[in-house]
């Protein structure tokens, strides 16, 4: 840990809303500097759509975090600024996403994807380009906050990220050897992993608007 969190290096663990402290001021910065920026930086590795879904977790046990800000791009070239939850390792329990689709005539409809409540979920360089993100409650073990994007060695960054002439090597990030948080929603605009393994998977359409939170 750097000068200046030498409690949180006693501790060795911290709380969710002080941890939000530090983080929303930077997502504030993210989101400045991501209107200024030209198009073409991509934070997945594909074009998103722009539309919003929402991502609900009973519990998410992470091994190897880091938390960075970048811009996504959608395929009509808007840039998008987020903030990508990296893990190198997952374990996830009550998984709900959902993102409701408008049909012409028809109306809205839901898409629902559950699983993972009899058996954890299994994920692998798993990323959440989220716009916002908040968690009832977290707890991290040796915590970094305001360590340099470039120097992030804890959690991963992705490949395309790091190799994009906009990510910043110098810019802010937070990176922790594990967390464990509860009662977690996501906003986000895309995820990706190396591997998610989804026991339980159970994918529905339901007519009317019917999202995770």
């Amino acid at each position: 840990m750097t000068g200046g969190n030498g409690m949180l290096h006693r501790a060795g663990r911290t709380s969710w809303k002080r941890f939000a402290a530090v983080l929303v001021p930077s997502v504030m910065a993210v989101a400045a500097l991501g209107i200024g920026m030209a198009q073409g930086a991509l934070a997945a590795s594909f074009l998103i759509s722009g539309q919003k879904f929402q991502v609900a977790l009973d519990t998410l046990d992470v091994r190897g975090l880091s938390i960075y800000g970048m811009v996504d791009v959608t395929r009509k070239g808007a840039p998008v600024p987020v903030v990508v939850t990296g893990a190198r390792r997952a374990e996830i329990s009550g998984l709900c996403q959902s993102v409701v689709v408008p049909i012409p005539v028809l109306g809205p409809y839901t898409l629902t994807i559950t699983g993972g409540e009899r058996r954890p979920i299994e994920a692998k360089n798993l990323f959440l380009d989220a716009t916002s993100l908040s968690s009832g409650q977290a707890n991290f073990d040796d915590l970094d906050i305001g360590v340099a994007a470039g120097a992030v060695s804890k959690g991963p960054i992705s490949r395309e990220d790091r190799n994009s002439r906009f990510f910043d090597p110098n810019g802010f990030a937070q990176q922790a050897d594990s967390a464990f948080l509860s009662d977690v929603r996501f906003t986000t605009v895309a995820v990706s992993a190396a591997t998610f393994n989804v026991p339980g998977l159970d994918v529905r359409l339901k007519q009317g608007s019917h999202e995770c939170f």
